[in-house]
């Protein structure tokens, strides 16, 4: 047995194994960091390749970021003890008159597998909201999610307010209908068409 089991579990789908390999390696005193980095975080990278690349769908990255999410509820309680610092902060939530959580979960679970500390907010967020959520959690970056065209200007109102109430952090969109071109005209630092591109952007904009 070894973190690669870990690995194997993660991108097989098996949420039971994941949890149980990860239990056993953590018991057996393997580096934390190390079952962390190699595995849990990096099967999900390798899942958002195959996701890229068409070979896989939602459903089976979904299915994965639930196996690594099983892994790391055993880590994470460990990894606060040894004051491990998270990437960042970041504050997820659909906008206003959004009830869509498809996307958002998914993004939300490969965030936090990638080291970030991850404050959901759930749908239907009234921009208010994600401002005094950033400033109470110190985030980072807020990430906003839309599937209706008719719920993009929430995404706008939300990127003013942000700024308004001086909460100074990133601001990063996606959903079905948001384009790199809405992201840009709204003032938001970042925009992703998928999950995988979501970690990406996350860590670029906060380097």
């Amino acid at each position: 047995m070894a973190v690669k089991d870990i690995y194997q579990a993660v991108v097989g789908f098996d949420e039971v194994k994941a949890a149980e390999l990860t239990r056993a390696e953590v018991e057996a005193g393997a580096d934390l960091q190390v079952i962390l980095n190699e595995g849990l975080i990096a099967p999900m990278d390798e899942v958002g390749r195959l996701f890229s690349e068409g070979q896989l769908f939602v459903p089976e990255m979904l299915m994965a970021a639930q196996a690594m999410k099983a892994g790391l509820a055993i880590i994470k309680p460990l990894l606060a003890e040894t004051d491990a610092k998270p990437r960042g902060t970041v504050v997820i939530g659909t906008v206003k008159g959004d009830l869509h959580d498809i996307g958002k979960n998914l993004v939300a679970m490969m965030l936090e597998g990638a080291g970030f500390n991850v404050v959901d907010l759930g749908v239907d967020v009234e921009p208010g909201r994600f401002a005094s959520e950033a400033l109470s959690h110190k985030a980072d970056l807020v990430a906003l999610s839309a599937l209706l065209t008719t719920t993009m200007p929430a995404m706008e109102e939300t990127v003013s307010t942000l700024k308004e109430q001086g909460a100074g952090v990133r601001t990063m969109i996606g959903g079905a209908p948001v384009t790199q071109a809405f992201a840009d005209k709204i003032g938001a630092q970042g925009y992703a068409e998928d999950a995988p591109s979501a970690v990406e952007l996350a860590r670029r904009l906060l380097s």
